[in-house]
C-alpha cells in the first residue's frame, strides 16, 4: 500500500496544528505570560515536522483509496494528539505528565470534554483558549468525516449518507472537497453568533469566544471549574442551550437551507425524531424537578433543557450537579449518555439514525414473521435500505456495547467502583464528558484515576469518535496484505 498520500495529509494537518499553536502564545504575550514561548517552541516544532513531511512527500497524488482513507483517518488523529499535547506537557502552569497531556488533548480533539485540569479560574488565557481551539478544530473535523469519510468508507451504516451514489474514492473526495468550504462557513458563522450573544449576555469577549468554541463543537471545555454553572445568568444557559442543540443537528442541513428553504429543516427525518426524543426527555425530567425536587417552573425547564441537551449532544456542560436530584433522575441521565446526536453533527454516541433504522429493522422483523411470503420495502427519509447498512448498524452498536463492557471491567480492576467505571467507559466511548459518582461526575473530574486509565479511555474516545471500525480494521493482517 503506497504511504506518501497519507504522511503528504497527515504533513498538512500537523503543519496547520503548529500555526494554531501561535494563536495562545499571542494571547499568554499579551498578558505577560510566560508560556507564551513555550507555545511559540511548540508550535515552530510541530510546524517545522509538518513541513518537512509535506516537502519529503511533494508531487504526489491525492486520490487515496480506501484502504488508504482508514489508514489516514485513525493517523491524522493519532498525529495530532502526540503533537497537540506538548503544549500541556510543558506548560509552567499545569502539573501534568504527558498521560495527562495526551488525555487532555484526545479529549479536546474528539470533543469528549473529559479533563484532567483542576484550577480553571486561575490560569493563563493562552492553556484555556488552546483548549478551546482544540475541540474547535475537532469539531470541524469530525463533521467532514461524517459526511466525507465514513460514507465512503462504509463503517456503521454510514454509506446510507453517501453525497452521491459511487464507490469510487476519487469521487468521494472530490465531493468532500466541494462540501468542506461550504460546511467550514457554516460552523464559523455559528460560532462567531454564538460568541456574540454570549457578550450581550454578560460574558467578556474571552470567555464568549471559548464557550462558542466548545459549544457549537459539542465539547464542553469551559473556562471555569464550576462550568457554564459559573455564570448566573439564565440568558447564557439559554443561549448554550440552542447553541448545543444547533451543534447536534447535521451541519447539512444549514447548507440545504440556504438553497432550499427554512423548511428543509424540518423535513428531515433524523432532525424530528431527534428533537421529539429531546422534547420528551426535557419534558420528563422537568416535570419531576417540579413536583418531586420542589423546583420552579422556570428553574425546571431551564435546568432540565441545559443537562438534558448537553448529554444527548454529549457537549459535557453542566449548570448542577444532576447527579444529586434523585435516583430516576440519576438513571435516566445514564441512559442519555448513549443517544448522542445526529449524523453528521460535531455530537458523538450511537447517533439517532441508528435507532431508527434499529427501530424500522425490528418491526421489518416483527412484520416477516406474521407474513411470511409477503414483500415490503425496507425505507429510510424514502430511501431504500440495503442490508448491508443494517449490518453496519448491528455490528456498531455491538462493538459498542462489546467495548462498554470491556472498557468497564478494565477500570474495575484498577480498582475503582461500578458507577465510575461504568459511566466512564461510556461517556468516553459517546464522547459526552463527564461520567457519574462523585470522582468523574459533573462536579469532578479524571484527574485523581491513574495514568494506565487514562491511556485506556483515551484509547476509547478515540474508537468511539472514529467509529470502532475504521480503527479496528487497522489490526487485521489482511488489512496489510491487501
Amino acid at each position: 500500500m503506497l504511504l506518501t498520500p497519507v504522511i503528504h495529509v497527515i504533513g498538512w494537518f500537523l503543519s496547520v496544528l503548529g500555526l494554531a499553536m501561535f494563536i495562545p502564545a499571542a494571547a499568554d504575550w499579551f498578558v505577560a505570560n510566560p508560556d507564551w514561548q513555550v507555545f511559540v517552541a511548540t508550535g515552530a516544532g510541530t510546524a517545522f515536522v509538518g513541513s518537512a513531511l509535506v516537502l519529503a512527500t511533494r508531487g504526489t497524488s491525492l486520490n487515496i483509496s480506501v484502504r488508504q482513507g482508514f489508514l489516514l483517518t485513525t493517523g491524522s488523529w493519532i498525529m495530532v494528539c502526540v503533537f497537540g499535547a506538548l503544549p500541556f506537557t510543558f506548560s509552567a502552569q499545569l502539573p501534568l505528565n504527558y498521560a495527562d497531556a495526551f488525555f487532555e488533548t484526545m479529549s479536546g480533539l474528539t470533543t469528549t470534554g473529559s479533563t484532567v485540569i483542576s484550577g480553571l479560574d486561575q490560569l493563563p488565557p493562552g492553556i484555556l483558549l488552546w483548549r478551546g481551539l482544540l475541540q474547535w478544530f475537532g469539531g470541524i473535523g469530525i463533521i467532514v468525516m461524517a459526511v466525507a469519510m465514513f460514507p465512503m468508507l462504509k463503517v456503521g451504516g454510514m454509506q446510507l449518507f453517501q453525497m452521491e451514489s459511487s464507490d469510487r474514492s476519487e469521487r468521494a473526495f472530490a465531493q468532500a472537497r466541494r462540501y468542506t468550504a461550504a460546511l467550514f462557513f457554516a460552523y464559523t458563522a455559528l460560532t462567531l453568533l454564538c460568541a456574540s450573544l454570549l457578550k450581550l449576555a454578560g460574558m467578556t469577549w474571552f470567555e464568549a469566544a471559548v464557550h462558542a468554541m466548545t459549544t457549537l463543537s459539542t465539547g464542553g471545555y469551559s473556562t471555569s471549574d464550576a462550568s457554564v454553572g459559573h455564570f448566573p445568568q439564565h440568558s447564557i444557559h439559554w443561549i448554550i442551550t440552542c447553541f448545543m442543540l444547533l451543534g447536534g443537528t447535521p451541519f447539512i442541513i444549514y447548507i440545504q437551507m440556504i438553497r432550499r428553504g427554512p423548511l428543509e429543516f424540518w423535513r428531515d427525518r433524523q432532525i424530528r425524531a431527534y428533537l421529539c426524543f429531546l422534547a420528551t426527555a426535557i419534558g420528563g425530567i422537568a416535570v419531576w424537578l417540579w413536583a418531586v425536587d420542589g423546583f420552579s417552573v422556570e428553574a425546571s425547564l431551564r435546568q432540565s433543557a441545559f443537562n438534558v441537551v448537553s448529554i444527548v449532544t454529549t457537549t459535557g456542560y453542566a449548570i448542577s450537579d444532576y447527579s444529586k436530584w434523585g435516583t430516576l433522575p440519576f438513571g435516566v441521565f445514564f441512559l442519555l449518555i448513549f443517544v448522542g446526536g445526529c449524523t453528521g453533527s460535531t455530537g458523538g454516541g450511537i447517533k439517532i439514525f441508528r435507532f431508527q433504522i434499529l427501530w424500522s429493522a425490528l418491526g421489518q422483523y416483527v412484520w416477516q414473521r406474521v407474513y411470511p411470503h409477503g414483500e415490503r420495502p425496507f425505507l429510510y427519509a424514502g430511501r431504500p435500505v440495503s442490508p448491508d447498512v443494517v449490518m453496519g448498524v448491528l455490528m456498531f452498536i455491538l462493538t459498542f456495547l462489546v467495548t462498554v463492557a470491556g472498557v468497564s471491567m478494565f477500570l474495575e480492576a484498577l480498582g475503582l467502583d461500578l458507577v465510575t467505571s461504568l459511566s466512564g467507559a461510556v461517556t468516553a466511548i459517546s464522547n459526552v464528558g463527564p461520567g457519574l459518582g462523585e470522582i468523574i461526575g459533573p462536579a469532578g473530574n479524571f484527574s485523581s484515576l491513574p495514568d494506565s486509565a487514562k491511556w485506556v479511555l483515551s484509547a476509547a474516545m478515540l474508537l468511539g469518535r472514529l467509529e470502532f471500525l475504521t480503527a479496528l480494521v487497522l489490526l487485521s493482517p489482511a488489512f496489510w496484505r491487501g
